[in-house]
């Protein structure tokens, strides 16, 4: 998981406000297959090989959402094999989910909703090798996924599916934004990262170290929503890992001189971008 490691910045946990802490617990554990590393009566982590990827919140007062908002498209998980894709595969349609799917030359990637409405997708990389890059722009497209070869590789493997492999990480996050343009410039001028696919004015992907995307952004919610408040139920936040307190300290400074807000908290400071999405920002 190179593009997953220092020095890279990367997508590390996801936090979800939730309106029904048990039941979703139950998904995510039982569904999707995240260990249960932390439980309380207001919030769990949830994650893989000891890694905490996902945090529920129960939230008391919390409201379903009404109206779209900035916020989640997805959060994607991230598998190291082929056959780990083709496993779960398997599994969530012994289930009985509701799935999407699409290849995207650089990936092949699952799709669902958790019970609540959050996006997930849950995908596997091709090697860096056979991603094609024109220029600074890799060639990504959503076409047919070849679930029958899924299939195939994971039965020829002999073992079934046991819950997220331990290598498992939080591959990337896709963002409903409410400008584009402003959310480019937060990313790439305050955060360092750099664009490296764009989808006719609709959608973004950026990254760092020349990954296909760690950050996806799109107005497909539509232009100029309002940011997703703080009683509605959906993402809580999400956290960037950062190579090195230094690091840390120089987007701090950017941040503020572009005139947003930034609180400390100890191990981590945390922000909003534009449209009102919160980053943790961690080392």
């Amino acid at each position: 998981m190179y593009f997953h490691e220092k020095p890279i910045t990367y997508v590390g946990e996801v936090g979800l406000k939730v309106l029904d802490l048990k039941g979703m617990v139950e998904f995510y554990r039982d569904i999707i297959g995240f260990e249960v590393l932390e439980h309380s009566a207001d919030s769990a982590v949830l994650g893989a090989g000891g890694k905490g990827l996902l945090r529920l919140e129960g939230v008391d007062g919390l409201q379903e959402k009404d109206q779209r908002y900035a916020g989640l498209y997805h959060f994607a998980i991230l598998l190291p094999s082929r056959e780990d894709l083709g496993r779960i595969l398997i599994h969530l349609h012994n289930k009985g989910a509701r799935l999407g799917s699409s290849d995207h030359l650089v990936s092949e990637a699952l799709y669902l909703s958790d019970p609540e409405g959050n996006g997930i997708e849950i995908y596997r990389d091709r090697e860096p090798e056979e991603w094609d890059w024109h220029g600074s722009e890799v060639a990504m497209a959503v076409d047919p996924i070849d679930a029958a070869g899924l299939v195939q590789v994971a039965e020829s493997a002999g073992t079934d599916w046991q819950g997220m492999p331990t290598e498992t990480v939080m591959g990337h996050i896709h963002l409903h934004v409410a400008d584009l343009a402003k959310a480019k410039d937060f990313y790439v001028n305050a955060l360092e990262f750099e664009v490296v696919s764009s989808l006719g004015g609709q959608a973004l992907f950026l990254a760092d170290h020349k990954y296909h995307h760690h950050i996806g952004l799109n107005v497909w919610n539509g232009t100029g929503i309002p940011a997703l408040p703080k009683e509605k139920a959906g993402l809580g936040y999400y956290t960037l890992v950062l190579a090195d307190e230094e690091k840390r300290q120089r987007i701090v400074e950017r941040l503020r001189a572009l005139g947003a807000s930034v609180e400390e908290h100890g191990s981590f400071s945390e922000t909003a971008d534009p449209s009102g999405n919160i980053i943790r920002l961690t080392v």
